[in-house]
């Protein structure tokens, strides 16, 4: 079969409002990776393969990521960064190709979630395992920076359970799904808050692509310092911050119109 355009794929794949979503498109997918993404399309519409393997990729790279934060140096950080990269083109291209095909599915979606919580929660505690330097030849693992770096996954994972099960809570009481004028704060204080912290943006760090770069920041700076201490600092601020944000989110739904 003859390879649709990007013209012919576009207003198929990118239907209007799929990149305006607020909790539900990346700001690096607005940005580039829709467009990088609508340039693979054409090579993968036409083939075998399914919009839910394209899923098993995701997750796959997603977790490699986490497992290449374990080589030492920059190396291990570049490899990290460059498959979340992987990670999140694959996360936008498998939903293209079943709209495409007309293939959209629960089951994809779920996949799609469980990747999500998957590849973040591996990031994280990869992140923490380099900050505790198992492969250290002097002396012993400090396996304190290993419990950070689990913290921020757990929180990283939290976080998105907390939006989730808005969406069980509001199936099994009869309710339709949440509006996204719902997510804003009942209390005035409470909405002024959460209007601070978006702007500040400090929550996005325990996110897949955040962290990534992060993590990489942090190995070039450790190039020109004394050991792993900006790594170091990077788990801790990640751990902080998903403690934190994990309780914030968890009042900001409770405070908001989500669950009535």
């Amino acid at each position: 079969m003859q390879k649709p355009s990007v013209a012919e794929l576009r207003p198929v794949v990118h239907p209007e409002g799929v990149k305006d979503r607020r909790s539900g498109e990346h700001w690096a997918g607005r940005l580039y990776m829709r467009e990088l993404s609508l340039r693979c399309d054409p090579y993968l519409v036409n083939t075998r393969i399914t919009p839910n393997q394209l899923t098993h990729l995701m997750v796959v790279a997603g977790v490699l990521a986490g497992a290449a934060l374990l080589v030492p140096g920059l190396t291990g950080a570049l490899a990290g960064a460059l498959l979340i990269q992987l990670y999140l083109l694959l996360d936008c291209v498998d939903g293209e190709v079943a709209r495409w095909r007309g293939q959209t599915s629960v089951t994809g979606v779920y996949l799609d979630r469980i990747g999500h919580y998957l590849a973040e929660a591996a990031l994280l505690t990869g992140f923490g395992l380099r900050a505790a330097d198992l492969f250290r030849s002097e002396g012993g693992t400090d396996w304190m920076w290993a419990f950070l770096g689990t913290v921020a996954a757990l929180g990283a994972v939290l976080i998105k359970a907390e939006t989730d099960l808005v969406d069980v809570a509001r199936t099994r009481s009869g309710l339709p799904a949440v509006r996204d004028e719902a997510a804003v704060p009942r209390s005035s204080g409470l909405a002024l808050a959460r209007r601070a912290a978006a702007a500040l943006k400090f929550h996005r760090l325990v996110g897949g692509v955040e962290a990534s770069l992060l993590i990489l920041l942090a190995a070039v700076l450790d190039l020109f310092g004394d050991g792993l201490f900006f790594t170091r600092l990077g788990v801790a601020v990640l751990a902080g911050i998903a403690v934190l944000q994990t309780v914030l989110h968890l009042v900001s739904v409770l405070a908001s119109s989500r669950l009535k």
